[in-house]
């Protein structure tokens, strides 16, 4: 699953960060990375982008980049 199709309010856990060159690095500084968990907390009106709680911190992300990020949903 991807983190742009994770339903609000549900965790999940980082298991990869795709994308290529610049892109993946700014995911990967903004600490988006493996094994790091995230929860939904926010869609936008229209549905982007999405608030995302990482690491103690809110992050905002267009869908287009979430769709780089594999996530595993922890129950």
């Amino acid at each position: 699953m991807t983190l742009d199709t994770l339903p609000l309010g549900q965790e999940a856990v980082i298991v990869a960060v795709g994308g290529e060159g610049a892109l993946r690095l700014r995911l990967l500084d903004m600490g988006l990375i493996p094994k790091t968990a995230v929860c939904v907390e926010k869609l936008a009106p229209l549905g982007d982008p999405i608030e995302l709680r990482v690491r103690g911190y809110s992050l905002s992300l267009r869908k287009e980049d979430a769709r780089n990020i594999t996530v595993e949903v922890r129950v």
